[in-house]
């Protein structure tokens, strides 16, 4: 079984590049994030005619998510318990989690919000959505410790300084902060482990490549998208990779796809 998860930065955009990728890994289930579209504007047509289905979630032309199978897609859940809510005056539940069983697979496609600015009421609702999400999913795995779940997607955080291209640069932003990070490792200290860097470790391997400043040319990533996987799921993995030429030429989005091998 082979999963993926890819920041499409518009599926409308990128219907052609999403449909062509499943065709050239032979890809299970793709997760998909920052669709950018509500769920009447999503391209459904070319992923069933490709002999896939799709779970969508998407309120506007912000944020969305995804989940593209063709092993089955059941059990769909939008957002996961507890997940907090953002605006004013009247706060809701952003398009930025969907959940559904693919196979014997329990997949969640996530794009976590990114934080703005250190100080921004931004970053305290990305810290919020982390640690509820580290909370929820220590409680999937006792209520079940042989569940096979996968957390996928877009997390908007380095954990570590081998993952952005120059430490320094980052001083002061987000994404690095010791904030982020331990966030970050509550979720990693919940039982879901990175199953993608021992198959490809750092320093430089990047999945994010700003549009500005040449960064994709000239090496300058950042490594923010991630599979992390329950006990049961991660004992299953036999490899990884992150699609690299697919974040090169014209119109290509600024995040690489990162496919998971599953026993």
């Amino acid at each position: 079984m082979r999963i993926a998860t890819w920041n499409c930065n518009s599926i409308r955009s990128r219907v052609d590049r999403a449909v062509a990728l499943l065709e050239r890994h032979d890809l299970d289930v793709l997760a998909l994030q920052e669709t950018k579209c509500r769920d009447d504007q999503f391209p459904l047509l070319p992923f069933e005619q490709a002999g896939y289905e799709v779970a969508a979630h998407g309120l506007n032309q912000w944020n969305g998510v995804a989940i593209v199978s063709r092993v089955g897609l059941t059990d769909v859940q939008v957002g996961f318990e507890g997940m907090p809510t953002w605006g004013e005056p009247d706060p809701v539940a952003e398009a930025r989690a969907i959940g559904a069983t693919c196979g014997d697979v329990r997949v969640w496609s996530l794009y976590v919000p990114n934080g703005r600015e250190l100080g921004h009421p931004h970053l305290r609702y990305k810290l919020d959505w982390l640690q509820r999400l580290a909370s929820t999913g220590r409680d999937w795995l006792a209520d079940d410790p042989t569940a096979q779940i996968v957390l996928m997607g877009d997390w908007n955080v380095a954990p570590f300084d081998e993952d952005v291209w120059s430490p320094q640069f980052y001083e002061g932003k987000t994404h690095t902060s010791p904030p982020e990070r331990a966030a970050f490792a509550g979720v990693v200290d919940a039982g879901f482990a990175d199953v993608v860097r021992p198959y490809q470790p750092g320093p430089g391997v990047y999945t994010y490549w700003d549009y500005t400043q040449l960064r994709f040319p000239k090496r300058q990533g950042m490594r923010i998208d991630f599979a992390l996987g329950s006990p049961a799921l991660t004992a299953r993995v036999q490899g990884a990779q992150i699609d690299r030429e697919e974040r090169k030429g014209k119109g290509a989005s600024d995040h690489a796809p990162v496919l998971v091998d599953l026993a």
